[in-house]
């Protein structure tokens, strides 16, 4: 009797030779379909709005830390000064992303969400987080703690710190 499609991941445990190349494998294309479908969750929201993943990018991270310096999201992105500032300047014509001065050094740019950014940030988060609570609910609290666990690992060391800092 064959199995259901969507019941063969949750089923299907990891081979104790998990470090050979089809279980790795495996690893990137449940990775990339994963990262895949939860992106697509959203990106009708997006193109409604006239903007792409980029765009919310910068949105989910300012609003995880608001007053956040230009330079630690481009840092905590990883994309060109350029690149960045196409889409911040975008958001602020669009009203969603405001700026300031900083307090100790007048030069920084610290950004946080407009009211208008913080419920477009919110609807997006909400199409988000009902595709990520489903698949938890279904995987359950060990393969969530080792799912975090496999996605911290593939974070370089010296970038740690800054993924952290996002939980205070």
């Amino acid at each position: 009797m064959a199995m259901p499609v969507n019941m063969v991941a949750t089923q299907q445990s990891a081979s104790p030779l998990f470090l050979r190349e089809p279980e790795i494998r495996r690893g990137l294309e449940l990775l990339y379909f994963g990262n895949s479908h939860v992106t697509r969750s959203i990106d009708r929201g997006l193109a409604a709005q006239g903007l792409g993943r980029a765009h919310h990018r910068a949105l989910y991270f300012i609003a995880r830390k608001p007053d956040m310096a230009v330079s630690d999201l481009l840092a905590l992105l990883g994309i060109t000064k350029q690149s960045l500032g196409r889409v911040l300047n975008e958001l602020a014509e669009r009203g969603l992303v405001e700026t300031r001065p900083g307090e100790r050094d007048r030069r920084q740019r610290l950004m946080r969400l407009t009211a208008a950014g913080a419920a477009l940030e919110n609807e997006l988060y909400d199409a988000l987080r009902e595709k990520l609570s489903a698949a938890y609910s279904k995987a359950g609290q060990g393969a969530v703690s080792g799912f975090w666990a496999v996605l911290e690992g593939l974070i370089p060391d010296d970038e740690r710190a800054r993924v952290e800092a996002l939980r205070g």
